[in-house]
């Protein structure tokens, strides 16, 4: 009796504290969505998605990431965190372990078990996440608060889930199943499996791919057939139609599914149901549900920002966010809820396309760089005290440079000169310089926020504006991202929702503000890291 009483007291307490809080904040995080998609496509967009989000909410047209690099795993923990690498950790998809002599991936841990499938996909869990997300902050300041978090990418789910997640679920591509780990759960529970039951991959074995609307209106992109687009296995050019009947013939159906919009539709509805099977916002007390939809970054990597292949995504990912909107109408309420959405990066044009219409671009062959840099420390040194190149940082070799008995500020310095030199290197940091936390340059300044000494390289370089760092073997064909270039760090930013005023913001905005500004809609501390401040503007509105 005396615990139900207790339990009572809280929950009235809880029904009287939260009365200004929304009952449900919904984060939404599109994996590699620029900024100017919201313009360019904005005429094919329907009035109930990204447009009811930019004209009846908060548009933060300048918001921008203040750091390198924009990878998806940075910048999912940013979002959540409120700070940068240097603070939480997370500093690429994956690092090297100068101290193991091995590859790290952002959210492994072999030390749990996997959740839903029989092979190793499950074995991620935040354990490499060094502070609290705003999802960790809420679920401490009020434990009867739920937190879920789903994506396809397990990293996409895992940092902004947080430590302290209910619930965090990714996609299996090997049988098209939304997974989790031993870190959240013992079992899956009954509603995950009776959506795992239905088989929706499977379903789509007969599908195709075809835009939306009739191609010819899609003059918002290049042709079809572009030289400038992978073609997948099955297929002769880059075109619509795309069968996955036929290219299930090459790739298996689970893994080529997530390379179309329909892996978007297929997490809307994963999402839905969390909704409603975890009953989110169902009352005074806060829920957190995270969704990161990371189909678009599939499909953009092999196809280009300006490609009929990503219009389409994105005119079918508008009609997701619509239905997303209507069921939290429906499902939580109108002015229950708060919901914002932003990319983890946005990426930079195909460099060949870029060099074609000779604009600055390229790329960049890190064999090529790595076999320039050996040869320059054999004719000084004649030894090579590299162990690693990646991300565009450089790991030496401490104990051999040890051993040698020569100092290793030298080697750094000899190193540094050695590339300043070379060919599309726009800048190079010694770690002892991004370490000095006084930088007037800005692109330093973007390289300090990103830099973990424990984690990152002894030398960490910068290429220049639409140059793309690829293996020496790999075609001149899709993109990615990772730079400090404005195609890269700008994104979109709309907050809608409970007290949420309808206006644009144009002054400059980090991507670290967004986990202070909903701690302060949520009434809770602001995340242990966070550097960022809240965005005022949209704050205590009646």
């Amino acid at each position: 009796m005396k615990k139900l009483l207790i339990l009572g007291n809280f929950i009235l307490f809880c029904n009287i504290y939260f009365a200004q809080a929304p009952k449900l904040v919904v984060g939404i995080v599109v994996d590699q969505m620029c900024y100017e998609y919201l313009h360019r496509f904005e005429n094919k967009f329907s009035k109930d998605g990204f447009n009811k989000l930019k004209e009846k909410g908060a548009f933060c047209s300048n918001t921008h990431y203040n750091y390198i690099p924009t990878f998806t795993a940075p910048g999912h923990a940013s979002i959540y965190t409120g700070t940068t690498p240097a603070d939480h950790g997370i500093i690429a998809n994956d690092w090297y372990d100068r101290y193991n002599n091995k590859e790290v991936y952002c959210v492994e841990d072999n030390n749990i078990t996997s959740i839903g499938t029989s092979n190793s996909k499950g074995l991620r869990s935040p354990k490499n996440l060094l502070v609290n997300t705003v999802t960790d902050q809420l679920k401490l300041a009020y434990p009867f608060s739920k937190v879920i978090s789903v994506s396809i990418k397990d990293r996409s789910a895992i940092l902004p889930g947080g430590h302290l997640s209910d619930g965090s679920y990714w996609y299996d591509n090997e049988n098209g199943n939304m997974i989790s780990s031993s870190f959240y759960r013992s079992f899956l529970p009954p509603w995950v499996t009776d959506f795992n039951n239905k088989k929706i991959v499977e379903g789509h074995r007969n599908s195709t791919w075809n835009t939306y609307y009739d191609i010819a209106s899609y003059y918002e992109s290049m042709e079809d057939n572009s030289p400038y687009e992978v073609v997948f296995k099955g297929k002769e050019t880059p075109t619509f139609p795309y069968s996955l009947q036929e290219l299930s013939k090459h790739t298996s159906l689970p893994e080529l599914f997530i390379h179309t919009p329909f892996a978007n539709t297929y997490l809307t509805d994963f999402a839905l149901t969390a909704l409603s099977s975890e009953l989110l916002g169902q009352d005074n007390i806060p829920d957190f549900l995270c969704i990161s939809y990371s189909s678009p970054d599939i499909i953009g990597h092999e196809f280009g920002p300006y490609s009929k292949e990503i219009e389409d995504t994105y005119i079918r990912l508008d009609l997701e966010i619509a239905r997303l909107l209507k069921e939290l109408d429906k499902q939580v309420g109108k002015g229950n809820y708060v919901l914002f959405l932003t990319a983890d990066h946005a990426v930079v044009p195909v460099p060949q396309q870029l060099s074609d219409k000779q604009l600055p671009g390229g790329y960049f062959r890190k064999g090529k760089f790595k076999s320039f840099l050996a040869g320059e420390l054999d004719r000084k040194y004649h030894q090579n005290f590299i162990t690693k190149i990646t991300n565009n940082n450089i790991y030496l070799d401490d104990k051999r440079i040890e051993e040698s008995a020569i100092d290793k500020n030298e080697v750094l310095n000899f190193i540094k000169k050695a590339c300043q030199n070379y060919p599309n290197i726009k800048y190079i940091f010694t770690s002892e310089e991004l370490t000095e936390l006084s930088a007037q340059n800005k692109w330093k300044k973007l390289a300090e926020k990103g830099f973990k000494p424990q984690r990152s390289g002894d030398l960490v370089f910068m290429l220049e504006s639409g140059y793309l760092t690829i293996s020496d073997e790999a075609e001149t064909k899709g993109t990615s991202h990772g730079s400090a270039y404005t195609y890269d760090t700008q994104v979109p930013l709309l907050f809608f929702g409970k007290n949420i005023p309808a206006k644009r913001i144009t002054r400059a905005i980090e991507i670290v503000d967004i986990a202070p500004t909903i701690a302060q809609i949520l009434n809770i501390t602001q995340p242990s890291g966070t550097t960022g401040k809240p965005i005022t503007e949209i704050l205590f509105q009646k």
